[in-house]
């Protein structure tokens, strides 16, 4: 995020970093001191970038806003509350002015999953246009998105694995982060099993944040969530049935004109999205689009996006570029829980 306020154009006067006691004082380069997170340290903001965790967004989020900041918040917390929005700047950026008319917690705009980010980008102009029954997802999903432990264990994992075959010997993988070795294997695993339920946090996520972010609770959603060896970039095959009939040219010119979407779609000459071909960029990529024929209206597209751009900071930062530009910072000065 820190970076993306450096590339793009939101007029930053002043950017403080706070975190937890544990990391007040360190610098950040270019930045400047961290601050510890305290009561008397929080006013005078007008925006306020969340990315600690559902506990600190709980805690915290509420204070901000009520001390007259817009908070745009990247944990789970807040994302399924009817009173906030959530958000994604190409689809459904109209839902921001829902932190005017909302008592506490005015003023909190969510920011969704990574997965279900990208996804609901490539759904948008297809469900506007025909409307989704169905959806059938499958997500591959890389390390990053665990977090920073996660990219270390696969990097360790995939060398370990490397020089013990090398050697003619058998690779010792001891998993840290994950329940299983994720060096050269994949894991049908994102996420966590609540107690008492067969679906990941993860899939209860894409399910139910897409419903919303679509504003359609009809919409079945049936979501699969892996974990495989990629560092960055999280892809999904999509199958979807429409409500009304599309046909597949119909579906690609929708998709090519389609804001925040860039459609790479010749498979036969080997042209169609990947993780690495992701990585870096701010948009989401979109190709395999062809007819589903287990579906009565269905078609199939695979979809990728950077996890920890478009499906995180990027997505954040944009919100914060639309807030000041619909003059919506404020919003949330006075209002008390």
């Amino acid at each position: 995020m820190v970076s993306l306020l450096r590339e793009r154009p939101l007029p930053v006067r002043e950017l403080v970093p706070f975190a937890s006691e544990r990391s007040a004082g360190k610098e950040l380069e270019g930045v400047g001191t961290v601050q510890a997170l305290r009561e008397e340290a929080i006013g005078g903001f007008d925006l306020a970038l969340f990315s600690a965790g559902s506990g600190v967004s709980e805690r915290w989020a509420p204070r901000f806003a009520e001390a007259g900041a817009v908070v745009i918040d990247n944990s789970s917390r807040w994302r399924l509350d009817p009173r906030v929005p959530l958000v994604v700047s190409e689809v459904n950026p109209e839902d921001l002015e829902q932190i005017n008319d909302q008592p506490w917690p005015g003023g909190i705009v969510a920011n969704p999953n990574c997965s279900t980010m990208q996804m609901v980008v490539a759904l948008a102009p297809i469900h506007r246009a025909a409307g989704i029954e169905r959806l059938i997802v499958a997500t591959y999903q890389a390390v990053s998105g665990t977090g920073r432990g996660a990219v270390e264990e696969l990097a360790g994992q995939a060398q370990a694995y490397l020089e013990a075959q090398a050697a003619g010997r058998e690779p010792s993988l001891a998993p840290a982060v994950y329940r299983q070795p994720i060096a050269f294997n994949v894991l049908p695993e994102a996420g966590r099993f609540p107690a008492g339920e067969d679906h990941t946090d993860e899939e209860r996520k894409l399910m139910n944040e897409t419903r919303k972010i679509l504003a359609d609770q009809t919409i079945r959603v049936s979501a699969t969530c892996a974990r495989v060896p990629v560092f960055v970039g999280h892809s999904e095959a999509v199958h979807l049935q429409t409500r009304q009939p599309l046909s597949v040219e119909e579906a690609r010119e929708l998709l090519a004109g389609a804001p925040g979407l860039t459609l790479i779609d010749d498979p036969a000459e080997g042209r169609y999205p990947t993780a690495l071909a992701a990585a870096g960029k701010d948009g989401v990529l979109v190709g395999r689009l062809r007819r589903d024929p287990g579906l009565e209206r269905g078609l199939a597209l695979w979809v990728v996006a950077d996890n920890l751009r478009k499906g995180a900071a990027t997505n954040a930062v944009e919100l914060a570029e639309l807030v000041h530009e619909r003059r919506l910072l404020g919003a949330a000065a006075g209002r008390a829980s």
